[in-house]
Order: structure tokens, then sequence, then C-alpha cells
């Protein structure tokens, strides 16, 4: 039987791939590995051929592109953008699925690193950090959900709850304020690198505006929307209908009780449903789909 708690942890299935659990691995795994490099071999020549830099990319270090992400420059610097990733991105994967997710992290690394170039390919120094991918998801995150509340610790002590849009506007307007008068030339100089904070932000918006809502995955209510009584019913997809009950419905409009094979129809459509839901999220799914979900509980559920 399909009873409520089976029908909402079907996304979550035990052998699904989830990417944040994994990326956080990663980062504090190389995190780990840059430290034994440095500290107990001495290897410091790692970071010039693996850390984001004008002079490298000159070189031909085309792949630091993508591993500049994977570095940090201190344990504080991993803790903040581990914590953004593990408490946003979880958020996204669910809503998005994991392929998605993973799509989006790569466009964040790179407009991330486009953005520093942009101000810094011919000067000296060096960016490292996945910090653009946190603000890409956040951004991300705003644009699905301006309206709900966030809570989270300034100096991990006091708990301050706030919308998505003020908070990626507060950060934006930092960053804003830190390019214009700390990092770009003839600036104060800043050892944050607000290029590429604005770049993931860019990326996250660019990524919603093209894979997500021009995809239609996620439909936003008008703001002024008819009184119910006046909508019209909404037409069916062409092409699909699902016997939801599994009941022969006789010319009076009266129905016999649900088939056995009504019911495996039923869960057969169910299980599509969920392994769609595990691979590109629930945004993906269509009004039918959502519908067929939803009345599925009361024929599959307990008795």
């Amino acid at each position: 039987m399909l009873s409520d708690r089976s029908y909402m942890r079907g996304p979550q299935r035990a052998n699904s791939f989830t990417l944040i659990p994994w990326f956080l691995g990663v980062l504090v795994g190389v995190f780990i590995v840059q430290n034994l490099l440095e500290r107990w071999f001495g290897l410091g020549a790692y970071y010039h051929y693996s850390a984001l830099s004008g002079a490298g990319i000159r070189q031909g270090y085309a792949w630091t592109l993508l591993t500049y992400a994977l570095l940090h420059g201190s344990v504080l610097h991993l803790l903040l953008n581990c914590l953004g990733l593990f408490f946003i991105g979880r958020d996204l994967e669910t809503t998005l699925g994991t392929r998605r997710l993973v799509q989006l992290t790569l466009v964040a690394v790179l407009f991330s690193a486009l953005f520093w170039l942009g101000v810094n390919f011919a000067r000296p120094g060096q960016v490292v950090g996945a910090s653009g991918v946190v603000m890409a998801y956040l951004m991300v995150f705003a644009c699905l959900q301006p309206q709900r509340l966030m809570t989270f610790l300034i100096f991990f002590v006091l708990p301050v709850k706030m919308k998505p849009f003020w908070l990626v506007t507060i950060l934006g307007s930092i960053d804003l304020f830190g390019f214009f008068f700390r990092e770009l030339p003839g600036g104060a100089g800043d050892w944050v690198a607000h290029s590429a904070h604005l770049g993931g932000l860019a990326g996250g918006w660019v990524f919603y505006q093209l894979f997500i809502a021009r995809a239609g995955l996620f439909g936003t209510a008008p703001a002024i929307e008819a009184p119910r009584w006046m909508r019209k019913a909404p037409a069916r997809e062409p092409g699909y209908t699902v016997n939801l009950s599994g009941r022969a419905v006789a010319s009076g409009g009266t129905s016999s009780a649900p088939s056995a094979a009504g019911r495996d129809r039923v869960r057969a459509e169910v299980d599509r449903i969920l392994d769609k839901i595990n691979e590109r999220g629930f945004g993906s799914l269509s009004a039918e789909e959502k519908r067929v979900l939803d009345e599925a509980r009361q024929v599959l559920g307990p008795r």
C-alpha cells in the first residue's frame, strides 16, 4: 500500500545520488589535502596550478576556471561557504532536482570566475572559494520563494529572520560597494573577491531566467486573480488520461468498487512520477501529474 509517509518520501530514495553531501565532502577533503601539502610537505606550488589567476589563464591553465572553487583560504572561509551550501542547497536540490542543481553549480562557478577575471585579469593575485556558488544558490532561492522567511545567525549567535529578497539586496549592495570602492583599480584593496560574489548572483539570475522561468518549471500566480467561481476549469493536457480510482463509471455517474487492475495502473503511474521527481525535482511535474499524485493518496492509501 502507498501510505502518506511513503508518498511524501518517494523522491528521497536510499540509493539516489544527492549533490550537496558530496559537494561538502569534496570541499572538506580538498581543504585537508591543502593543509597537508603546505604544512607537512611544504608544497605550496599546487596553488599556482589550481587557484584562479590572470597569470594562470594566460599560461593556459583553463582548468582553474573550475578548480578554484574547491579551494579555501581558511577554516572560517570554508565554514561559511559550507553552511550556505548546506542550508540553501538542500532546499534547492529538493525543489530543482540533482541534475538541475549540478548545472546551476557549474554556471555559478564559471560566472564568478569570468566576473573576477574581467577586473583582475592583468593584475596580480589569485581567488579561491565557493562563495560565488552560495550567492547563486541564494539568488535562485530568492527567485523561487521571495516571500519565505529565512532564519540565520549573525556572528553565529543572534538569530535574524529575513525574506530572501532582502537578503539578496543587502548582500548585493555590500558587494557592489566593495567592488566599486575597494576592488576596482584605484580602490583601497580588499581580501574579499566582490566581483566573484556579484558573478555568482548574476549567474544565478541568468540560470533562473533561462532554465527555470522560461522552461515553465515553476508557474507564478498573477498579482490579481479573478474570483474562483469566475475561473474556467483548467484544460487537461492532451494524451494524458489516468483512471485514478480504477472504477468502472456507469452511465448514471455512479461507480463500482476499485478494481485490482485499476489500482495496479495507478501504482505504476505514481512510480513513474516519483522517478521523474527524483531525477528532475518536483517543479518538473505538470499540473496533471500533480493532480495524479494528490488523488492517488486517497486511492492507494490505507483503508
